[in-house]
């Protein structure tokens, strides 16, 4: 069950990030724009964040077993799709449809693991499912450079085939089935949400290439806002909401969502750009820039177990502030050191700070969340921060790629480096801020079951 379970978690994982570090040869060998490049990271985080509610509902209908299976072998047949694409719109299609596979599969595998093991052991499970997690996130642009240096970007993508080919059928052999409550599938506000998200990703990915006063720009805004306004509105009478609303009235759940969405998009951001200036400021291959990325990476096993401990001694709001300010200290000392000539070695401090920042916050953002609410909450709450994690992630890429291509793009790669990092630390202290909110009154068991998850996991 726990190895299991854990190759799907694996699986995910390093798609998440393994294609950081491939991103400058993609864009060589298939000649992709900016625009597209974004595409290709974000396509796979909003359908993953938009579908984790319903995927995890349907497991809980359907069977979890059963749904997991499914859910390894769409991620399988993605990344063969990924792998075989000779466009861009073709590799963006792919991941669009490798996310959901991944939203299937994440949310499971933590069911089948809850449903498997007792209380007295859980926390031992959930602890080796998250550190192999860890490992995976670790790894995922080491792993993707290698991949991509010694094979062929390609590759990245065909790994997943023979491990989902060697799962599936273990899975379905031996992992017995498991339930949950039959709770109603929220299908309109899954759309209207995902429609929603959509539309105002696109204007902002659009803005530079048609104009921000243009017609199809403004539009996008438009229509976005108002699926939003109508996603809100169906939320509120809705029978069984996917997100209930009703939980956003707890200031501590609110903050902590909110500094978790202006965590990940700093993060994800960051580190879609940081790979690429390795590549471009000091001309190292796939493999070493992500080698050079690991004093930031690193930083989440010796720094998150500590602060996960911590939380619990004083709180979340002065790891989640504190956390989120060293982070973007990291983001603008990082902007201001690339503005000229540089070498590598000045870059290893700012990272260490990020990257120790980061891991500060990010277990106590999900504390917060997650332990606001009563126990009977839990896993619904879960659901919604993790929804609003990778949605900050879709945010923060589209956000720092316009902020590239105003500064002349990859024709003043440079420039528009600098700039975007110096929005990482904006988007880092809008965290911060949000994090003073959080004063939790916290519900004895929602804590002690919070208690039992590894930070390492939150890095997806």
């Amino acid at each position: 069950m726990l190895g299991l379970t854990s190759i799907g978690s694996l699986m995910v994982a390093l798609d998440v990030l393994v294609v950081a570090a491939a991103l400058t040869t993609i864009r060589q060998d298939l000649g992709a724009s900016i625009e597209q490049l974004e595409w290709t990271v974000n396509a796979y985080s909003l359908s993953f964040a938009v579908l984790l509610m319903t995927t995890a509902a349907i497991g809980d209908r359907w069977g979890r077993r059963r749904t997991f299976a499914a859910g390894l072998a769409l991620f399988s047949i993605a990344s063969v799709a990924c792998a075989l694409a000779t466009s861009v719109p073709w590799l963006i299609v792919a991941r669009t449809f490798q996310g959901m596979g991944a939203a299937v599969v994440m949310p499971l595998a933590m069911g089948l693991l809850g449903a498997a093991f007792p209380p007295e052991r859980r926390g031992w499970a959930i602890g080796i499912f998250s550190g192999l997690t860890g490992l995976a996130v670790l790894g995922g642009p080491m792993i993707g450079g290698a991949v991509t240096e010694g094979l062929a970007w390609q590759w990245i993508f065909w790994i997943n085939l023979p491990v989902g080919a060697l799962a599936i059928p273990l899975v379905l052999r031996n992992i017995p089935e498991s339930w949950g409550a039959a709770r109603r599938v929220d299908l309109r506000g899954g759309v209207l949400i995902a429609l929603a998200v959509l539309g105002l990703v696109w204007g902002v990915v659009r803005g530079e290439v048609a104009g921000w006063a243009s017609v199809e720009v403004i539009g996008s805004f438009t229509l976005g806002a108002l699926l939003l306004l109508a996603f809100l509105a169906w939320e509120r009478r809705a029978p069984q909401p996917m997100v209930p609303l009703s939980y956003f009235r707890s200031r501590a759940f609110s903050a902590g969502n909110a500094s978790g969405f202006f965590l990940t998009a700093a993060l994800y951001g960051a580190v879609f750009f940081v790979a690429q200036f390795m590549q471009t400021a000091f001309d190292s291959g796939p493999l070493k820039a992500g080698l050079q990325l690991l004093p930031w990476t690193a930083t989440l096993f010796l720094v998150a177990p500590i602060a996960g401990r911590l939380v619990d001694r004083i709180g979340e709001r002065p790891l989640v502030v504190t956390g989120l300010a060293l982070q973007a200290v990291g983001m603008f000392w990082i902007s201001q050191v690339a503005k000229g000539p540089i070498e590598y070695s000045q870059l290893v401090l700012p990272l260490i700070v990020a990257g120790c920042g980061v891991s500060m916050a990010m277990p106590a953002t999900q504390s917060a969340s997650v332990g606001a609410l009563p126990r009977e909450a839990v896993g619904i709450a879960s659901g919604v921060y993790s929804m609003m994690r990778q949605l900050g992630g879709v945010v923060g890429v589209a956000v720092l790629a316009a902020v590239f291509a105003a500064a002349g793009g990859y024709e003043s790669f440079t420039t528009g480096f600098t700039r975007a990092l110096a929005v990482c630390g904006v988007l880092s202290l809008l965290g911060a801020l949000s994090g003073l909110g959080i004063v939790v009154q916290r519900d004895p068991g929602s804590r002690a079951l919070v208690a039992r998850q590894e930070p390492i996991e939150e890095m997806l």
